[in-house]
């Protein structure tokens, strides 16, 4: 077996301990120009079982873009607001609100963003929620911040699929949680190996590969229902799935034939096709953001390099010609980017290509398993640090990181989920 194929099919396990527990979050960059704003403490927001205000800041300052000011205030959506003052504390904006519990015992959240240089206001909210969402209300309300202040959508209302592992004890877990790290959930457990996880377009199901049968078969968990299905049990290695944009198909690396090669297969697993052609293995197949190319690696021109190639097949194109050893390709939502992982200087390192120029850049080193957020702004991969493997994001562009790390666990194989509906 190739080292290519060792890499995909076991999913380079690393034994360590694992530990139920929440992901601690630390960031450690920020950008170049970050936006000064105050959250201030919501009112009546004790009355949740989430400080809201608290999740706000949270949230804003892990995307490495903002600065926060210590408001040292409550202040809800009603308050009267003295722009001059805030401006002269060095604040571009302002967040108020506040928290009322309902008579159906939801929670309704409210809030305000404003502008202290225009001196006017730039959005509002109001949603009611359920208890155990108001920690998504807060999520949401940093999402609609970060979209007003900088243009771009926010993905704090996300998710995130990875695999804790304790090989030792033999047991694998694939978790759901939230952007932050917190509210973990287990999906799938197992005592036998987890790989290779993927969010379906809407958020509902997650595909992924599992080792409980004593070989690589592809399952889909829908996570409404609790409720999973075989996807792909062919003769052989079958792995790597990867969603189509419009969440009909997946597609797959199978060694059914002989050598590893990309098929496309409907998520009930029907109408199995087989795209790529050639006398190596190719396999970790992404779809593009249009749903017309296939992204994978492939080992044809004598080590493994990124190719595309349209999804009915054809003439593959070389993506990636720096360094003989790139695997792991992955597309941002814009089709703006391609990521993947490149062995160079004796360690595997995280670059990412403007699709449109070819211009390479390097963004993180000890980087495995890259995917992107729905927004198309940060990469979230797997690192190996302190004698295990935890979570890592950085930015497009390589200036904001933080990094995601449990007390004790190996945590791995991170897939950044949609935006949710």
């Amino acid at each position: 077996m190739t080292k290519l194929s060792t890499l995909i099919l076991t999913g380079a396990l690393i034994t360590g301990s694992s530990a139920y527990a929440q992901m601690r979050v630390e960031v450690i960059g920020v950008g170049s120009n970050q936006i000064p704003i105050a959250v201030a403490a919501f009112a009546e927001e004790g009355v949740a079982p989430a400080q809201i205000s608290a999740i706000i800041r949270a949230d804003l300052e892990r995307s490495g873009m903002f600065k926060i000011i210590d408001a040292g205030s409550t202040l809800s959506e009603t308050s009267p607001i003295d722009y001059s003052q805030w401006k002269s504390r060095g604040a571009d904006a302002l967040v108020v609100g506040s928290v009322q519990k309902l008579a159906d015992g939801r929670f309704e959240v409210r809030y305000k963003l404003h502008d202290t240089i225009k001196t006017n206001q730039l959005s509002s909210l109001t949603q009611a929620a359920q208890p155990k969402y108001t920690r998504l209300s807060a999520h949401k309300i940093a999402d609609d911040i970060y979209e007003k202040l900088t243009g771009s959508r926010g993905a704090f209302a996300t998710r995130v699929a990875y695999v804790n592992e304790n090989r030792g004890a033999r047991d694998y877990r694939l978790e759901i949680a939230d952007a932050d790290g917190e509210a973990v959930q287990v999906a799938v457990r197992s005592n036998e190996p987890i790989i290779s996880p993927s969010w379906s377009p809407d958020g509902t199901k997650v595909a992924y590969v599992s080792f409980e049968k004593r070989k690589p078969i592809i399952y889909v968990q829908d996570l409404v229902t609790g409720g999973r299905k075989i996807v792909v049990n062919e003769k052989g290695s079958n792995s790597a799935p990867s969603w189509s944009p419009d969440g009909t198909r997946l597609t797959v690396a199978l060694s059914k034939d002989g050598h590893t090669q990309v098929y496309v297969v409907g998520i009930d697993g029907s109408g199995l096709r087989r795209v790529s052609n050639s006398n190596g293995i190719d396999t970790e197949p992404q779809f593009s953001a249009d749903g017309q190319t296939i992204y994978f690696t492939s080992d044809r021109s004598g080590g493994p390099q990124i190719y595309k190639m349209p999804v009915g097949g054809g003439n593959a194109q070389r993506m990636t010609f720096n360094g003989s050893y790139n695997i792991s390709p992955r597309v941002s939502s814009d089709g703006k980017t391609l990521a993947w992982v490149s062995q160079r200087d004796g360690g595997y390192s995280l670059y990412a290509m403007d699709l449109a120029s070819g211009q390479e850049l390097r963004l993180a080193d000890a980087a495995t398993e890259p995917s992107f957020s729905p927004n198309g702004k940060y990469i979230m991969y797997a690192t190996k640090g302190g004698g295990r493997t935890s979570l890592a994001v950085v930015s497009v562009d390589g200036r904001v990181k933080q990094r995601l790390t449990t007390q004790a666990g190996n945590i791995r194989e991170p897939n950044w989920g949609p935006f949710m509906k």
